[in-house]
């Protein structure tokens, strides 16, 4: 049987551009066991080079464009073919639709949502309005546009109906990046200013009290059959809450609990959620979803899902699916077989 060709691509010019190098690493260590691997970094600048080893950019890296006909093709003419691409990219240009139109318009199979879906997911606000439309709880919100004529006033009395603690937080970026939580109404405005340095569309979402943050991971078992992971739970470090500087750069701030200790009853709820909201976005693939819950375990809102979760051993996603006894080599086999099968 003919070894197939997998194209790794990670990097990419996103603010989550490390994270997905990272994350890249270990996906290439294991499917170069099986397969024959194209690992394919693309510069923060949106350049793409052929490694020879997954990591960031070397000298000995071979400048490599796609081709309409499916091809990969370097700077001397050589052309390389991949049979499947495996995006192992976050954040813009990476999940939000942008790769999975090139990898469509290139008539290539590729793992994970496809275009709509990604789009979707990384927009907040419409993932927000899909839970709902789902009946799935969600916190209240509003969102503001950066072109439209800001009220100060108005600003303030809507941030006052929600009530404090409140999170403002840029649309579409992911990695908790440029997300502040407000304590009070002084500190509203400095952290508007602050998402908006990122993105022009922004939310400002009511925040829960002491919230326990739950995550449960979703994967296509086979096209249109999805199995959804064990809950995990963070476990809460010195940060207000799993900011980027928690998630990467604080040695305790990860710290996570696989199988969260949570009632039977609100982790069959959360599975069930996870799989009814990804059903609802069109999701193929794998996905991550967050959820908010209450101290006393009551209430479960809906906070986000990312369609590109990060990839590695260490990574939330595949440490919530091993627990319930899916290797991450069977999870990355399944993820190719499904991308591989699906239509």
């Amino acid at each position: 049987m003919k070894t197939l060709t997998i194209a790794i691509i990670y990097g990419g010019k996103s603010t989550e551009h490390e994270v997905s190098v990272h994350s890249a690493g270990d996906v290439c260590k294991e499917l170069q066991k099986k397969y024959k691997i194209l690992p394919i970094f693309i510069s923060k600048t949106g350049q793409w080079f052929l490694q020879k080893t997954c990591g960031f950019k070397t000298k000995n890296d071979i400048e490599i464009s796609p081709l309409f006909d499916g091809n990969l093709i370097d700077k001397k003419g050589k052309k390389y073919k991949a049979d499947l691409f495996f995006p192992v990219l976050h954040g813009t240009f990476g999940e939000d639709g942008c790769v999975q139109g090139l990898f469509e318009t290139l008539g290539i199979k590729y793992v994970g949502c496809k275009v709509l879906a990604s789009a979707l997911a990384m927009n907040k606000e419409l993932s927000k309005e899909i839970a709902v439309k789902a009946k799935i709880p969600v916190l209240p919100w509003f969102s503001l546009n950066k072109n439209d004529k800001l009220d100060k006033k108005t600003i303030l009395r809507k941030a006052k109906k929600l009530g404090y603690p409140i999170f403002v937080k840029p649309n579409s970026l992911g990695s908790s990046i440029g997300i502040t939580k407000v304590n009070k109404e002084d500190e509203l405005l400095p952290a508007i200013k602050k998402a908006f340095a990122f993105e022009n569309h922004i939310l400002v979402e009511k925040g829960l009290d002491n919230a326990r943050e739950v995550f449960c991971a979703v994967i296509e078992v086979t096209p249109e059959t999805f199995e959804a992971s064990a809950c995990g739970e963070l476990i809460k470090s010195d940060s207000e809450f799993f900011d980027y500087e928690t998630k990467y750069h604080n040695p305790h701030g990860c710290d996570m609990e696989i199988p969260a200790k949570l009632p039977i009853k609100l982790q069959k709820k959360l599975q069930e959620y996870t799989k009814k909201f990804f059903i609802a976005l069109g999701g193929t693939g794998l996905s991550r979803i967050d959820f908010l819950i209450s101290q006393d375990g009551r209430q479960a809102y809906f906070s986000e899902i990312n369609t590109l979760p990060g990839l590695s051993k260490t990574s939330l996603f595949p440490n919530l699916l091993k627990a319930k006894r899916l290797s991450y080599t069977k999870q990355l086999d399944i993820l190719i077989k499904t991308a591989l099968n699906r239509d």
